[in-house]
């Protein structure tokens, strides 16, 4: 079938550009690590949100940060420590003597792109206080709903589990991430790259050289483009068959949730419209699963202590299945 029929439908030429635009604008930093910055940037025309997990040093925060400065909407940094208390994420009620009342003193969830930076530093009772907010847009505090901002998005980052003085992320936590992208080390050529352009920069502080190039409506405006994608019912039914066979593979104890099935549709449209498509594919598909379903799955403890990974299986399910031509 001809490309053309298809892209004559739907005209995606505002969303690839603006798609180029905060590529262009992270890159003028950042060197290598294109598949951590092509997914927040699905995320981000997705409506999800983003863990991201990888040693100290690999610019997982500048990067969130160089992202959410490229596009026009109000940020903040939430440093997440041990001492951390849910009322210094959400905001706490603060008493007003002039009107003798409680008005309520928002806290830092309440912007755009919420960077909430070491997450699993903090105990399960403060990352509990994010699971409301990143599934439902809204806050409860002291009976009293407060709607987020639209857009919203948490970028959020995490040392590896095995690091001293961190704590495993709930389930029902890791759940509300879209995606979870592992962050690994730079090649040697793009070290050395990396060393080149930072020394060129000299003194220019790296956030004064990105450009705000899109605006907060914008996104949204994208985020409904988006939902109208064309994905074929035979698609659909690889989307649940691979999602099924996490739930009976004999290396996983707990499969991915139907909540993973939805995030892998949503993410392969926007990954098919980042490709200037309003189709898709079952390359689509593919690209998308491993980050969907790597942080939804625990393995077998035998196949842990194996060294078997996440991305091992997921792997294994793929080749093992009959993908739609």
């Amino acid at each position: 079938m001809d490309d053309n029929v298809f892209q004559s439908r739907t005209d995606l030429t505002s969303l690839r550009e603006a798609v180029q635009a905060i590529n262009n604008e992270v890159k003028k930093i950042i060197v290598g690590q294109e598949e951590m910055v092509r997914l927040i940037i699905t995320a981000l025309l997705t409506d999800g949100h983003v863990l991201l997990e990888g040693v100290p040093g690999v610019a997982k925060t500048l990067t969130a940060k160089l992202v959410a400065k490229s596009v026009a909407v109000d940020f903040s940094r939430v440093q997440f420590t041990p001492d951390l208390m849910p009322s210094d994420v959400l905001g706490t009620p603060v008493f007003n003597p002039k009107e003798a009342r409680f008005d309520f003193k928002k806290g830092p969830v309440f912007s755009n792109i919420v960077l909430v930076d070491e997450i699993n530093r903090a105990p399960a009772k403060t990352q509990s206080a994010l699971l409301e907010i990143m599934e439902e847009r809204q806050a409860t505090v002291d009976g009293k709903t407060y709607p987020m901002a639209q857009p919203f998005m948490v970028l959020a980052t995490q040392n590896p589990v095995e690091q001293e003085g961190t704590y495993r992320l709930p389930e029902a936590q890791l759940d509300r991430f879209l995606f979870k992208i592992v962050v690994p080390y730079p090649d040697e050529t793009e070290e050395v790259a990396l060393l080149t352009k930072f020394h060129q920069m000299e003194n220019t502080a790296a956030m004064e050289l990105i450009q705000p190039v899109l605006q907060g409506d914008t996104i949204v405006a994208l985020r409904a483009q988006i939902k109208k994608q064309v994905i074929e019912e035979r698609l659909l039914q690889f989307i649940a068959k691979l999602v099924h066979q996490t739930r009976h593979h004999k290396s996983i104890y707990l499969g991915a949730s139907p909540r993973a099935s939805l995030a892998i549709m949503n993410a392969s449209k926007a990954a098919a419209a980042m490709q200037g498509r309003d189709f898709v594919t079952p390359e689509d598909i593919l690209m998308i699963a491993p980050a969907v379903l790597r942080h939804r799955i625990i393995l077998s403890p035998d196949k842990e202590m194996e060294g078997i990974t996440e991305d091992d299986v997921i792997q294994q399910i793929i080749q093992s299945m009959d993908v739609p031509r």
